[in-house]
């Protein structure tokens, strides 16, 4: 029990030692991250329809 007890308080320690992003530092993160999976997924969805069509035209005639 006693080695739990070590281990929080430790833990509350070093919790203290870490800097915390920013409010706006978090919103900007998530936005890029939004954008980046959006334009990803256009990306894809792109490659995806144009092999579709592709293979359609070409190959199963």
């Amino acid at each position: 029990m006693r080695n739990i007890f070590t281990f929080i308080k430790e833990a509350k320690i070093e919790l203290t030692k870490v800097t915390w992003p920013t409010k706006d530092q978090i919103i900007r993160s998530t936005m890029l991250v939004v954008g980046l999976t959006f334009a990803l997924a256009i990306f894809l969805g792109g490659l995806d329809y144009g092999f579709s069509y592709a293979l359609k035209t070409f190959i199963v005639k």
